[in-house]
């Protein structure tokens, strides 16, 4: 087992034990907590793993998209080559729900660049591909993830394609809590995830894509790791590591109704945080 299994994963499955002390404050003191629009929400300071702020979150949904940093993680594992050529085939042109892509058939990147596009602007080929060339092709990559699943604890999580384009593909926020926490230790998926654009030529013309998660490149925000997800299963959905007031914090948003209440969730857990950092500071200083 990796240093990371032995010194974090005990912490992240604190999670559990800290939700009855969450709902207890939150019984006795609702409005110190953020109105949230997300049907499923976890926000978790990292450092000691106490829940902040919880809701549905230990119930499995669709999870879109944001299968991608467990397809990620699993191909960083097998320590492919990035730098390999690939070759977008008709199997990526048929994907189911896939309502288009500007990878045409035939364009050749390496599989750092499919992973970045993938992480970065969630395009739905790039991902496939990616599975497509595991070793055993997409069957054995969906076993690799299941086991990664549950090497990481996620005992929710089940998943049966590397897009997310499948309501099949769900897990808890509690499970991705642990999924992002994982996804955090690879600098590759961090620095993929987190960039604002990225260009990449597609036969003869340079094509940029930009990262679907707009609070990239937003200066306020210092963002770690984060994947976007949408499928109609799932609604909008975010997840994210972010350092906010100091603090490491996970926050997980499933199930947004609205094409912005995921990114507007997410910024009154910032808003929530540094209002009560500020009610810390005043208390003490008294």
């Amino acid at each position: 087992m990796s240093s990371f299994n032995r010194a974090r994963l005990p912490a992240v499955a604190a999670v559990g034990c800290a939700l009855l002390a969450f709902s207890t404050l939150a019984a006795a003191k609702p409005t110190l907590f953020p109105k949230l629009r997300s049907s499923s929400v976890l926000v978790v300071d990292q450092s000691d793993s106490s829940v902040l702020y919880s809701r549905r979150s230990d119930v499995a949904a669709p999870i879109a998209s944001i299968t991608k940093l467990m397809t990620a993680l699993v191909v960083l594992d097998a320590k492919q080559p990035l730098d390999e050529p690939l070759a977008i085939t008709r199997d990526e042109a048929v994907l189911p729900k896939c309502r288009g892509s500007r990878l045409s058939v035939g364009t050749v990147l390496t599989r750092g660049d499919f992973m970045h596009l993938a992480l970065m602007s969630s395009e739905n080929r790039a991902a496939h591909v990616l599975g497509a060339n595991y070793p055993g092709g997409v069957p054995a990559l969906v076993t690799a993830m299941n086991a990664k699943a549950a090497a990481l604890g996620m005992t929710t999580a089940h998943f049966v394609d590397p897009t997310g384009l499948s309501s099949d593909n769900v897990a808890s926020p509690e499970d991705l809590s642990k999924l992002v926490l994982a996804a955090a230790q690879n600098v590759h998926i961090r620095e993929y995830s987190t960039d604002p654009s990225y260009a990449v030529r597609v036969r003869k013309h340079l094509v940029e894509f930009h990262n679907t998660d707009n609070l990239v490149k937003n200066p306020t925000w210092n963002i770690i790791v984060q994947k976007t997800g949408y499928i109609s299963e799932a609604g909008k959905c975010l997840v994210m590591e972010a350092v906010i007031e100091g603090r490491n914090v996970i926050i997980v948003l499933l199930d947004s109704a609205g094409r912005l209440t995921r990114v507007a969730d997410a910024k009154r857990v910032k808003t929530w945080m540094e209002s009560t950092a500020t009610e810390r500071v005043r208390v003490s200083m008294r």
